[in-house]
């Protein structure tokens, strides 16, 4: 498969709103609303709808605040991985106890997203060597990850552990429902 993998800007806004406006949730449809939003959102449920998101990524996009990357195959968009410093996530950080030292640069990778047509096929195995790649060049301490316990495949959007495993993360905290795992990149 030939893949290309593209991070995010104002200039894919339009690539990255196709496909969440076309990702197929058969498995979990409740997701259909998130946009890769849920993780700045702090407010209730109720108010957490797929319009509600949609506009508030927009925004994000628009203000260079949601980093990631897409992957498209012929130009057509096919995946993504949304990876941005951990201060970034208000959600994550209220809802998850991840700091042990202010003073640490992380960045925090919260979400796999792959169309179910070309899921297992190692697009988040390239994914993840991307976010590697350009990280290691910043003035990041970590790279970070939050993989569920007990779920597997299309369930485990934040990445199975064993992918972390492979590309050298080391388990840093363990949860009753997820692990954190890091890399060091200095």
């Amino acid at each position: 498969m030939d893949i290309e993998i593209r991070p995010l800007t104002k200039g894919l806004k339009d690539d990255y709103l196709y496909l969440f406006d076309h990702m197929i949730h058969k498995e979990n449809p409740e997701w259909s609303k998130c946009y890769c939003y849920d993780y700045h959102f702090l407010g209730d449920v109720e108010t957490c709808t797929r319009d509600h998101s949609r506009e508030m990524i927009i925004e994000r996009i628009n203000a260079n605040e949601l980093q990631g990357y897409l992957v498209f195959e012929n130009n057509k968009p096919i995946g993504w991985c949304n990876a941005n410093s951990r201060s970034n996530y208000q959600r994550l950080l209220r809802d998850f106890d991840l700091i042990d030292n202010t003073d640490d640069k992380a960045c925090s990778i919260v979400c796999f997203l792959i169309h179910p047509d070309y899921r297992r096929q190692g697009i988040s195995q390239k994914l993840l060597e991307k976010v590697i790649e350009d990280y290691s060049n910043t003035d990041y301490d970590y790279l970070e990850s939050y993989p569920r316990k007990g779920k597997s495949g299309e369930n485990n959007f934040k990445g199975p552990m064993e992918l972390y495993k492979r590309n050298d993360f080391q388990m840093h905290k363990e949860y009753d429902d997820y692990y954190v795992m890091r890399k060091k990149l200095k």
